[in-house]
């Protein structure tokens, strides 16, 4: 990965060779010598900012998607009210 640092104005004057760096590592872009962007691939952004499958995805599976799913039942021995 290389990572490449360039100014606004260079980014303004040169987006496209900006966005050809993006594609080996970040971008760091500066605003007065001090960083204030940074410009990713879309991968890299995607890789960055994936989540992990929470129930409420893995419950929204397209229909045809078969989960075998077999809990333990539940004991529940009752017993009596002590009301004293």
């Amino acid at each position: 990965m290389i990572i490449t640092t360039i100014s606004s104005r260079e980014f303004n004057q040169g987006t496209s060779e900006a966005k050809r760096a993006a594609n080996k590592g970040p971008v760091f872009i500066t605003d007065r010598g001090r960083p204030g962007h940074v410009l990713l691939s879309f991968e890299d952004y995607q890789r960055l900012t994936r989540q992990r499958r929470n129930i409420a995805d893995a419950l929204a599976m397209p229909e045809g998607v078969d989960i075998e799913f077999d809990p333990p039942k539940a004991t529940i021995d009752a017993q009596p009210a002590d009301l004293s």
